[in-house]
């Protein structure tokens, strides 16, 4: 049966214990007493945003599989509240919880463009692609008003330095001007995540992010103003979305996107009870049949944390999926070249700027 309660706009439906923590009722009661304070419910927790001030700010991706070398997050934890989002995991490193802690307590870097700006003046830096939204979305909501992401791509424009994106939200149309000067000099590659072309899906599983339309709207006109722009369906989960794998390619080339890319769900840590409790409030007659396809995919658990393997999963049905891309790339994106940042303006920049002293 399905729960009574039901917390609109956010993905988790549920604080859960952060593991590193020992008084799991102490935090509870901290937050129950906050809200209380606030004159809210537990089922409309506001959204808080505490300024943090790192000492750095690009980090260093050791993980094989995963695309990128190094990393840029303004922001921790996101108010986008996808529910399958492998990040959440990081807010206990925090302090906080992966649930609803994850959608609600936003840490904020507002130094991040001044460190930004002396990593890349540093004479021991050497040029090589940074990554925004390596963990959480650089593009999520406060962005619209604290514009710290906007920051980040004037300073990588001034010192001419290659940078990706990968966001869903439609908040990166607001930065086409920089973006359109930094795709001039091959500075610039974006990847629009879009995992399915059914509104209702999207509004469940990343209830607080731009709607498919826009989506769709912005992954066209960011190519059509020569932006590269391409797209990302991730995760793929198993009687949720990976049926709509062909019908999505086929709209994304017709608006321009030359490649795409592709995850399939893994429930780390504490994701897989988030992502279950979510599915007994969301999809409960379709609860145990999705749980038992992802776990196929990992050979009988819900993650898989071996490198070249726990992306893309093991078994029938993650092979099946890697087909259904395998004919997409071939029937949609047969004539795509995987382009090269440029990373040799910024060296002959900085050359430029030594020369001075």
């Amino acid at each position: 049966m399905k729960p009574k309660q039901n917390i609109k706009g956010r993905g988790a439906q549920e604080k859960v214990h952060n593991r590193f923590l020992e008084d799991e009722h102490e935090l509870r009661d901290d937050f129950l007493n906050y809200l209380a304070k606030e004159g809210e419910t537990i089922l409309n927790p506001k959204t808080t945003f505490i300024e943090t001030y790192p000492k750095s700010i690009v980090n260093k991706v050791n993980s094989p599989d995963v695309g990128m070398l190094y990393s840029l997050n303004p922001y921790q934890g996101c108010e986008h509240g996808c529910i399958y989002c492998y990040a959440r995991n990081s807010h206990e490193y925090w302090g906080y919880g992966a649930g609803l802690d994850f959608e609600t307590k936003i840490l904020v870097k507002k130094n991040a463009p001044k460190l930004l700006e002396k990593k890349l003046r540093s004479k021991h830096w050497e040029a090589y692609p940074i990554a925004l939204s390596g963990n959480t979305d650089c593009y999520q909501p406060i962005e619209k008003e604290l514009k710290i992401t906007r920051q980040l791509l004037e300073t990588f424009l001034k010192y001419k330095h290659p940078v990706g994106i990968i966001t869903k939200n439609s908040l990166i149309q607001r930065d086409i001007d920089i973006l359109q000067e930094l795709a001039k000099d091959d500075l610039v590659s974006i990847f629009l995540s879009i995992t399915s072309l059914n509104e209702q899906t999207r509004q469940i599983l990343e209830p607080r992010t731009a709607s498919i339309k826009k989506r769709l709207e912005t992954l066209e006109k960011l190519n059509t103003l020569g932006i590269p722009t391409d797209v990302m369906m991730a995760p793929i989960i198993p009687s949720i979305n990976s049926h709509e794998i062909l019908d999505l390619s086929k709209e994304i080339s017709l608006r321009g996107a030359k490649n795409i890319g592709y995850t399939i769900v893994r429930l780390n840590g504490a994701i897989g009870k988030i992502f279950t409790k979510w599915l007994e409030h969301k999809l409960p007659d379709r609860k145990d049949k999705i749980l038992h396809q992802i776990m196929e995919c990992h050979n009988g658990n819900l993650n898989d944390s071996e490198y070249g393997r726990r992306m893309k999963g093991s078994g029938k049905i993650a092979e099946q999926i890697h087909q259904l891309f395998t004919i997409a790339r071939k029937k949609y994106f047969s004539q795509h070249q995987r382009s090269n940042l440029n990373c040799e303006l910024h060296r002959q920049h900085k050359d430029g700027q030594l020369k001075l002293f």
